[in-house]
């Protein structure tokens, strides 16, 4: 069984940075045949995707809210997972989630239901 971990999350004031990873550990061989994303979930809030990623790195997906802002990377060497946050907002406050499916949405982005593995979550809370 694979498990993923996340790391990387803190507090920040409006306009800093953070870097999420996500390593995945136990039967890992299998990762680099997945799409690999990273979720996001505030208090009340639905659990939305924020960015998305091939399993060769080549195609990148992300929502609108982070785009230009976010980026998204990954090391199937190291079977890690990255998320660079810049110029972050007060609305980017939220527990982040690392995810792997096999089958993305259309935009590259990934669908809740298709999630494969999930990891337990990372804090980010942006101050104004």
């Amino acid at each position: 069984e694979v498990q993923v971990v996340e790391s990387g999350g803190g507090s920040v004031q409006a306009g800093g940075s953070l870097r999420l990873s996500c390593a995945a550990s136990g039967y890992t061989l299998s990762l680099s045949n997945y799409w690999m994303g990273w979720f996001r979930q505030a208090p009340g809030k639905e659990r939305e995707g924020v960015a998305g990623i091939s399993p060769g790195g080549h195609r990148l997906a992300y929502a609108d809210s982070v785009k230009g802002r976010f980026t998204i990377s990954r090391d199937n060497g190291n079977n890690t997972l990255y998320l660079q946050m810049n110029n972050l907002k007060p609305e980017d406050t939220a527990r982040y989630y690392c995810a792997a499916a096999l089958i993305p949405l259309p935009s590259g982005l990934l669908a809740p239901e298709r999630i494969r593995y999930w990891g337990q979550g990372t804090q980010v809370t942006v101050s104004s």
